[in-house]
């Protein structure tokens, strides 16, 4: 991802809460002094609006209108009225339909949620951690929230999968509020986007009840940490020949819609994770798409980021849906390279009966995935009642 212009990285809730970072995050961020979310969130801008006018060419008048408004940060309003002009205080000028949605608002009931809720007996503000990270001029905003202890522990590894939520928002009318599922895996530092339906809050009309919305959510970061150790256990079981399929790993990626410089990086960390860098298991490949995503991806966070994420996440939790975009996407590719796009050759059909018959193995796998799924998504709804 693109690099932010700041980052922060915050230990417990606030100042009464001795928050320690865990070992392993502290030394992927160069063991840096935290600071409290709530400070953290109080640092953030904030948005105001006030009038706008526009410019009459023919009586040089500047003419005000109720229709628009602009977004503005308060205290930059401030120093550019003593001269400073270091940082511009314009956000965006939406219409008046706009409602704006500041830190405090979104994220200080998360903080009375935190308070109350616990694990292990411990309140949760105790145990959280993660990084806030400001874009153009702190006017977006993206960061990740982990819980100490809320993790998935892998045989093998000293360092766990940390769960969480990632959440952000922007005041340029691009990204509303949201928040989804979240984790960090200790061990490669790469990043599971996206392990819940990402909730959004646009900056349009009444804004609803946060707190219950956190509660919500929350609720939902729990059930995933208790089932994805049995999705990640399953995805190993699940292995693909490559020696016996018409791609490579590179080429798994790049048929998947992975662009060539992802594609490559995902290829070269499965091949190095894996036992045999023929026969790779879907767990395994999928963090090498994570790895790729978290480490060198090169666009912005937000709609660009999701949609890959999405492809990786399908790799763990949709197996079949997988292969069949990569059986879709390679008779596509058939097709495409033929002289008049007649059927495929002998050997293109070949081709497709080996990936059809990894198809045809999955099916066993495949079932016991959409129970835990089905079974996954009715705990939600039980949470959510």
């Amino acid at each position: 991802m693109k690099d932010p212009e700041t980052a922060t990285v915050f230990a417990g809730l606030d100042r009464r809460t001795d928050t320690e970072l865990p070992e392993w995050y502290a030394e992927q961020h160069g063991s840096p002094e935290p600071i409290s979310f709530s400070a953290a969130i109080r640092e953030l801008p904030q948005a105001i609006d006030t009038a706008v006018a526009y410019r009459n060419p023919y009586s040089d008048e500047w003419v005000e209108t109720e229709r628009f408004n602009a977004i503005v940060e308060p205290s930059r309003l401030r120093t550019e009225a003593d001269g400073d002009t270091g940082t511009e205080s314009l956000f965006h000028i939406p219409t008046d339909s706009y409602s704006i949605i500041n830190p405090v608002d979104v994220y200080g009931p998360l903080e009375e949620v935190l308070r109350e809720e616990t694990i292990d007996g411990t309140p949760l503000g105790e145990v959280m951690f993660g990084e806030i990270r400001r874009y153009r001029g702190g006017g977006e905003v993206h960061m990740d929230i982990m819980f100490d202890g809320l993790e998935v522990r892998l045989p093998g590894r000293l360092d766990p999968i940390t769960m969480g939520v990632t959440s952000g928002y922007d005041f340029f009318g691009e990204h509303a509020v949201y928040v989804g599922g979240f984790a960090q895996d200790g061990y490669c530092s790469n990043t599971m986007r996206s392990l819940t339906d990402k909730e959004v809050i646009k900056h349009v009309g009444d804004v609803r009840n946060f707190r219950t919305w956190w509660e919500e959510l929350l609720a939902q970061v729990e059930l995933v940490a208790d089932d994805l150790f049995e999705f990640i256990r399953d995805a190993q079981d699940i292995e693909l020949d490559f020696s016996e399929l018409p791609f490579t790993v590179t080429e798994f990626y790049t048929l998947l819609g992975f662009p060539d410089y992802l594609a490559e990086r995902a290829a070269g960390d499965a091949e190095a994770n894996a036992a045999s860098p023929f026969e790779i298991d879907m767990w395994t490949l999928h963090s090498g798409a994570t790895y790729a995503l978290t480490h060198f991806f090169q666009g912005k966070e937000g709609a660009s980021l999701d949609q890959y994420v999405r492809i990786a996440n399908d790799i763990l939790f949709n197996p079949e849906g997988t292969i069949e975009r990569i059986e879709q996407a390679y008779e596509q590719q058939l097709e495409a390279d033929g002289d008049d796009g007649s059927q495929a050759s002998l050997e293109g059909e070949r081709a497709l009966a080996s990936i059809e018959r990894v198809s045809d193995d999955l099916q066993e796998k495949v079932e016991q995935f959409e129970e835990r799924e089905d079974a996954l998504r009715e705990r939600f709804q039980e949470a959510m009642a």
